[in-house]
């Protein structure tokens, strides 16, 4: 698949803008804070419905503007496929061919991208909440049923958490709303748990490899999902509401002096480990950006098996940060069937032949110039 034209209206520094791309490569050259990574940002909300970069969709409203639409003309191996976005105070519709998505989870998926930027270099050693949404922005792209299901679970847990909060530092917590939500959480959150597993499985298999080459054979990447609550990726589906259910029991004391729910997929993680360190702890930080960009490589591979389509890449400001072996693997890998987008200040110092059959876009104070 493929983006072939973008249209912005009132999106973040542009006023009106439409740009057709090349179904290769497509570099976004300019200074800092012309507005190169607002183009990016474009093309990532068109996807996803959401930003990478901020969670207050108001933001991306142009200043004094009342909405702003991005609307994109997709190419993909059964044909045609435009796509629209709008963003008001009030909240964003979604169309899928002309028609109105009445939820957003039928709406995303239409087009896949994996977004690499600098802050994905510190997906190893960064929080477990940034591990967490990579997890759950990359699910949610090939399994609209994960993102029904997280939902749901956050809702259930939003009304946990809630009584938590009003019995705070009580002994004990008799309420039977609470029992309830406690049943239907346990259910929500082994749904989006067993979900993540089988991700991991999937990310295990295409990142492994990936790591093995851009290592140069000297290194074997392991990417394992910790759950807190302690359950098995090998168990059943009652074994593991049995075991959650027991974790929660076990911590209730706990979380009537917290106030909030302390196990569930709320708090799970990631772990890397490279011939069996831990990265996180103790890899240098050549092998984190190894690590990172495996999984970054991955993601491509994964979604193209799942999906049967190519993703687009967008690769913002990320050369730069990567030496030139790293570089060179990447631009390898993406040459041939994954339109992708690139922005820099110059593509000076970027040899790859892949970069100079680029179209190239200059970016300069929220306007663009061929």
């Amino acid at each position: 698949m493929y983006i072939e034209r973008l249209e912005l209206k009132d999106f973040r520094n542009y006023e009106s803008i439409e740009l057709e791309f090349s179904s290769k490569i497509n570099v976004f050259i300019g200074e800092n804070a012309q507005g190169k990574t607002n183009l990016m940002e474009s093309l990532y909300v068109l996807s996803m419905a959401k930003s990478h970069r901020t969670s207050n969709d108001k933001e991306l409203i142009r200043w004094e503007a009342d909405y702003g639409k991005i609307r994109g003309a997709i190419q993909k191996k059964y044909g045609h496929l435009p796509l629209e976005l709008t963003l008001s105070k009030k909240g964003k519709k979604a169309k899928v061919n002309h028609l109105e998505q009445t939820k957003l989870s039928n709406y995303i998926g239409q087009l896949n991208v994996v977004m690499f930027a600098p802050e994905d270099l510190y997906l190893v050693k960064g929080s477990p909440q940034v591990r967490r949404r990579f997890l759950d922005m990359e699910i949610g792209q090939i399994s609209p049923v994960y993102l029904h299901d997280l939902l749901q679970f956050q809702k259930i847990l939003k009304q946990r958490n809630h009584i938590l909060k009003q019995n705070q530092g009580k002994a004990f917590l008799k309420d039977v709303m609470f029992d309830v939500y406690t049943e239907q959480y346990i259910d929500a959150a082994v749904k989006v748990i067993q979900k993540r597993f089988q991700f991991m499985d999937l990310l295990q298999k295409w990142a492994e490899p990936i790591h093995f080459g851009i290592s140069r054979g000297l290194e074997k990447l392991t990417v394992s999902y910790n759950s807190t609550s302690g359950i098995k990726a090998d168990w059943s589906e009652n074994e593991m509401k049995e075991h959650l259910e027991k974790k929660l029991v076990d911590s209730q004391k706990r979380e009537l002096d917290r106030g909030v729910t302390l196990t569930g997929p709320h708090r799970d993680d990631l772990q890397f480990f490279v011939n069996d360190y831990d990265v996180q702890t103790y890899g240098s930080q050549g092998q984190q950006r190894t690590t990172a960009l495996s999984l970054k490589l991955a993601e491509i591979e994964l979604i193209k098996q799942e999906v049967g389509e190519a993703p687009v890449l967008l690769l913002d400001d990320v050369l730069s940060e990567l030496d030139d072996f790293r570089q060179s693997h990447l631009l390898n890998t993406i040459q041939g069937d994954v339109q992708t987008f690139v922005t820099t200040t110059s593509v000076e110092g970027i040899a790859h032949e892949t970069i100079q059959h680029a179209k190239m876009f200059h970016v300069e104070q929220g306007a663009v110039l061929r």
